[in-house]
């Protein structure tokens, strides 16, 4: 095992990550790192001028709180080698709650926020609204809805043992802060849940959906350091996302709604596969926050 693998097993932190990143009182103290060599050292890496100055200054707190000799020095270097700061930390932030991840499991992405967003839009309309998450991993988006839909309930579905052990203990974690408990359920997104059929609301998820001759594309960090099973999903990047078509068509009331999230270059091809099977209407793509294609919707014909 790695010294960065052994460093990103051993910690547990609240500190959010860079997506969510903000200066502490304790943390502006340790501003003047931002123009260190220990950035620089970054930036010959590979990381971004603005998140590697925001990177330093989190590691150092971290390091800080830690107390171990020599601390701060590995976790740059461990940086260095690209992997991602929310391991490094122990846990990252998003949409306002505190979610631990590390090896084994995908960080949650500021980009999924918008599919969220959407999603609670719809549901607030729903006095007691029946949901499942396909492909929950961390549980981001299950335990995002069951921190803002309190009269939810929310099902979460992963495949994924390794996965599965961080979203129990996010779930946990979430349900001791007060939010209602999440039903975690280990298995396949294509199979899950036959007891539920034809009863959910809504069915969301954020599959893998990285075509295999794609590996150039994700970013660096992603492809060295996030599991493959959260990543290829076969030759178009869309073997998953029919799996979840194929699901949602079976759980859904009539009416009820799905929405997956999908690369930035399957505005097109995502959508197809929903109007391909004639089990859906009102099929939409809709952008992220950054104008990106980024996931589609649709109503399950009644």
């Amino acid at each position: 095992m790695s010294a960065c693998r052994e460093s990103v097993l051993g910690y547990s932190s609240t500190t959010p990550s860079k997506g969510n990143f903000v200066l502490s009182d304790d943390l502006l103290q340790l501003a003047p790192l931002s123009d260190s060599a220990a950035v620089r050292q970054l930036i010959a890496a590979g990381v971004p001028a603005a998140e590697a100055r925001a990177d330093v200054v989190a590691l150092a707190a971290h390091a800080r709180r830690v107390g171990r000799p020599g601390e701060f020095e590995r976790l740059i270097a461990c940086r260095a080698e690209r992997v991602p700061l929310s391991h490094l930390l122990g846990s990252t932030t998003f949409r306002g709650i505190t979610l631990r991840v590390g090896p084994g499991v995908f960080s949650p992405q500021p980009e999924t926020s918008s599919m969220v967003q959407w999603a609670v839009d719809r549901l607030r309309t729903q006095p007691a609204p029946l949901v499942v998450d396909l492909c929950t991993g961390s549980g981001t988006v299950a335990l995002a809805l069951a921190n803002e839909l309190s009269s939810a309930t929310v099902h979460a579905v992963e495949r994924d043992s390794q996965a599965f052990a961080w979203a129990q203990r996010n779930a946990e974690e979430r349900a001791r802060a007060g939010d209602t408990p999440v039903l975690l359920h280990l298995g396949d997104a294509g199979s899950c849940l036959p007891d539920l059929d034809g009863q959910l609301d809504m069915v969301i998820s954020n599959p893998p959906y990285v075509a295999l001759h794609e590996a150039h594309v994700p970013d660096v960090e992603v492809v060295k350091h996030d599991p493959g099973i959260a990543l290829w999903a076969g030759a178009d990047g869309l073997d998953v996302v029919r799996d979840v078509e194929r699901t949602a068509a079976r759980l859904l009331k009539p009416g009820g709604l799905v929405v997956v999230e999908h690369s930035d270059r399957q505005g097109a091809t995502a959508p197809a596969v929903f109007t391909a099977t004639g089990a859906w209407e009102d099929v939409q793509d809709h952008v992220d926050h950054e104008g990106l294609d980024r996931f589609v919707t649709a109503r399950r014909i009644a």
